[in-house]
């Protein structure tokens, strides 16, 4: 019980260390990047500063399988350095008991990265992702997903030097899969500053290059009528342009990173009774559900190529081996995700596949040392 509380306390100090360097490194390579890319908004360091450290943790939880196998290298090349591995094999402990605690270690790191760092993750994406709408007076999401069905908002009319001349808020009860296509839609259109002036009823609204083309329309006139029902026309169809474009409304979901775990399923539940395809979301929520056995991977791999004495030489070819590896799995999980995202493998297949091959290939590698 002492030796593998001594391992696990090693461990997590490695961890803590190589950790506190990545973040180190990402954050000064993030705050030149928003120097450069807030040159115009005249920011103070300050807040610049600020931006960095809200987009830094987003970018090191992508990184943490990463992370977790380094922290493992650094552990088993200083116990070979120490010649504490020799001794406590030299005391009749076996390879996978020793590594019982580095495991353990990891599980835990896996679950409070998805119980913690996850929504903290999430929080301060979208509070990153404010502020830079709020310094490059961009607009906010387009497209906005409830139980009451589909919102949208557009420009509805352009003057000629391209400001909106009117805003619409759109709503419809279901979708398509890329919501180009509304059903039981209404468009309430406004002016600055008399408010709603128009109310556009349909069975169906296509989007198409620079309009929606709208079919069995009701239309009120809020604004230049006493009586809106009384001067309401009915058409067959008709055409009301837009702004948005098919990469501005899929751009609108958000990724599935910036939805905390526990709100991810009632949001993909959310995006299917709307009608839209949820897969993106369902492959991330499967493979946040996998991290801790991505980690345990992680651990092994570092374990299968490291945990030999110094003294049998070859170290550094070992770990640049163990980099390979690892990074080999981290590829192939990105790889895994972008399939599964695109439909080409189940989802279960994408998101499950690569921690499991990342656990049982090193593991029957160190049980294929361990028996000689």
């Amino acid at each position: 019980m002492t030796l593998a509380l001594y391992l696990a306390r090693r461990f997590s100090r490695a961890f803590l260390i190589v950790g506190a360097s990545f973040w180190g490194i990402l954050f000064l390579i993030d705050i030149v990047e928003q120097v450069r890319r807030f040159s115009d908004a005249q920011m103070g360091l300050g807040r610049l500063a600020l931006i960095s450290a809200l987009h830094t943790p987003a970018t090191m939880y992508n990184i943490l399988p990463l992370i977790v196998m380094l922290s493992a290298v650094a552990l088993f090349i200083g116990l070979a350095r120490s010649s504490e591995l020799v001794v406590i094999r030299a005391s009749g402990r076996s390879a996978l008991r020793m590594l019982a605690a580095p495991l353990i270690v990891a599980i835990l790191l896996g679950v409070a990265a998805l119980f913690i760092g996850n929504p903290l993750v999430s929080a301060t994406t979208k509070r990153y992702e404010t502020m830079v709408e709020h310094y490059q007076a961009k607009e906010g999401e387009a497209v906005s997903i409830g139980r009451e069905g589909v919102w949208m908002r557009q420009s509805a009319g352009l003057s000629n030097d391209g400001k909106a001349l009117a805003q619409a808020v759109i709503h419809a009860t279901r979708a398509n899969a890329n919501a180009t296509t509304l059903f039981n839609v209404t468009f309430l259109i406004f002016e600055s500053p008399r408010g709603p002036v128009r109310r556009i009823d349909a069975a169906k609204a296509v989007l198409e290059p620079g309009h929606w083309l709208l079919e069995d329309v009701k239309d009120w006139p809020l604004g230049s009528s006493t009586n809106p029902e009384r001067d309401a026309t009915r058409q067959a169809s008709l055409t009301l342009p837009s702004d948005l474009t098919v990469e501005r409304i899929r751009d609108s979901f958000g990724k599935p990173s910036a939805v905390p775990i526990w709100q991810l399923p009632s949001f993909i539940a959310a995006l299917e009774n709307a009608g839209f395809s949820a897969r993106r979301h369902q492959v991330w929520f499967q493979m946040e559900l996998a991290l801790p056995l991505m980690l345990v991977g992680m651990v092994l791999i570092a374990a299968s190529f490291t945990m030999d004495h110094i003294r049998f030489g070859g170290t550094g070819a070992k770990v640049l081996m163990a980099l390979a590896a690892g990074l080999g799995l981290f590829f192939l999980r990105n790889i895994a995700q972008v399939l599964g995202d695109n439909g080409q493998i189940p989802v279960t297949l994408a998101a499950w596949a690569p921690p499991v091959i990342g656990l049982m290939l090193p593991l029957a590698l160190v049980l294929h040392r361990e028996d000689g």
